[in-house]
């Protein structure tokens, strides 16, 4: 009997990344334009920093720069949020982190599907942030209704995708076949549709509410809305941007520009206003427009502790006490110098960050450590003290709410940053789910634990050879 042979869910995750680049690059002619600026500045800055491309190299990460992306979505039904769960499960995505962006005006909250463990992440670290709408938060109790019974009536899923879904909860996997359709059924959920499923009416009076419901509520299906390169240096790829004819942004959301680089730092272009068919009462198509889709990058450092993500939060929210960046730019100059100088305490050296507990790290043996014997007692810090272990900053994988909010907000209008009655909800979005979320902190300090549990088995097993 023959067995058959599965493929690995990190080589459909390769798969379907590489097939959403390949369909938003047709769809967002500038998201390919953003691709070579990103290829441009990323081969610039590994040319005039080979100690850069030196230590990449040697975290296996170097290759991994060029392939990462993150897309996101929004969804409008926990029906719709519970199959995208099992659909990216079979990708070796799952849930990591809840945001409630309703603080920020945001009608919705989110998870970041994406892969965990450092074997994953480095194979490829595609992550889609995926977000809930919360029609709980349309004040109009009639239009909030109408809404519901339209999403009701959508099924986002092809037929194919639901099958190969429920074959590979059955069977475990998919073979090479049904990997390849798999990929393709999936696709066509997040693809592009020039046609709305409400009419011209119902479209004004949901964009009215907030342009994100409308953009969720009227069409078939959650298409992309962006989909983000990493780059080795924003601020450059910030600069050049205008050079190729895109408007960014007016400020990169997050810290500010470090030596050593924290969390995430992302920019965007503007979202595109494109051309959409609306029927109306008579059944005819009239033409009309919507603005939804963008192009974004980011820049990603170290992945913090509890202790240093609180101090990022204190430093951030002291800047927005001296200036809150305007959505216009006005005030952009203004606020990156009150970034700057609030940040001033946060030590800029990874060694110093590791001194302070401020964040996490991978280690390995250094050439000194890969001939040496240590005691099993001996501490972390002795052992990169003597030189037998090294440290390197394990990347964050994650988001930022008010990073993400800055980017939904610049690309939805100022109009758009409404005040919701903050609600934080994790146990209903997760009951939604059907699943609780990780904890991304644990599974950064997993990894950290992991790779000194292996310098210490190395270097304690040479004693036992002995």
């Amino acid at each position: 009997m023959l067995t058959r042979s599965f493929v690995s869910s990190c080589s459909i995750r390769s798969a379907f990344s590489a097939a959403m680049s390949a369909m938003y690059r047709t769809e967002v002619p500038a998201y390919g334009t953003l691709m070579d600026i990103v290829a441009r500045v990323n081969a610039a800055t590994l040319a005039a920093d080979p100690a850069l491309k030196q230590r990449l190299e040697q975290t296996d990460s170097l290759e991994r720069v060029s392939e990462e992306r993150h897309g996101a979505i929004r969804l409008g039904t926990a029906a719709e949020l519970a199959m995208m769960r099992r659909v990216f499960a079979v990708m070796g995505m799952f849930p990591v982190g809840y945001y409630d962006l309703s603080e920020a005006g945001v009608p919705v909250h989110s998870t970041a599907f994406r892969p965990v463990g450092d074997v994953a992440l480095k194979r490829n670290p595609f992550r889609v942030f995926t977000s809930l709408l919360r029609l709980d938060l349309i004040a109009d109790e009639e239009l909030r209704a109408e809404a519901e019974a339209i999403l009701k009536e959508r099924q986002i899923f092809t037929a194919g995708a639901i099958e190969l879904t429920e074959r590979a909860e059955r069977e475990g996997g998919l073979d090479d076949d049904d990997a390849k359709r798999f990929v393709a059924e999936v696709l066509e959920t997040f693809r592009w549709h020039h046609q709305a499923n409400v009419d011209l009416a119902m479209y004004k009076r949901l964009h009215d509410a907030h342009r994100l419901i409308a953009d969720v509520v009227s069409f078939k299906g959650p298409h992309i809305n962006h989909l983000t390169p990493r780059t080795l240096d924003i601020d450059e790829v910030q600069r050049l941007m205008p050079e190729y004819g895109i408007a960014p942004k007016a400020v990169v959301e997050g810290p500010p520009s470090r030596r050593c680089a924290i969390l995430l730092r992302q920019t965007s272009f503007k979202a595109l206003e494109e051309a959409v068919s609306f029927k109306d009462a008579g059944g005819n198509w009239q033409q009309g427009t919507h603005t939804a889709r963008f192009g974004e990058i980011e820049s990603r450092g170290i992945a913090l502790t509890p202790k240093g993500r609180a101090l990022y939060d204190k430093l951030l929210a002291d800047s927005r006490k001296v200036v809150r960046p305007a959505a216009d730019g006005s005030n952009a100059a203004a606020y990156e110098i009150a970034l700057a100088e609030a940040f001033a305490p946060f030590p800029d050296s990874f060694a110093e960050i590791r001194n302070q507990g401020l964040g996490y790290f991978s280690y390995s043996l250094t050439p000194k450590g890969q001939s040496a014997i240590a005691s099993a007692d001996a501490s972390v810090d002795q052992l990169v003290a003597e030189g037998l272990i090294c440290f390197d900053p394990i990347v964050y994988e994650d988001f930022l709410p008010v990073s993400a909010a800055g980017i939904f907000q610049s690309n939805l209008g100022d109009e758009a940053a409404q005040e919701f009655t903050a609600s934080p909800n994790q146990q209903r979005f997760e009951r939604d789910l059907g699943a609780p979320v990780l904890n991304e902190f644990d599974h950064y300090a997993d990894i950290e634990a992991q790779s000194i549990a292996e310098c210490r088995a190395l270097l304690t097993s040479a004693q036992a050879a002995e």
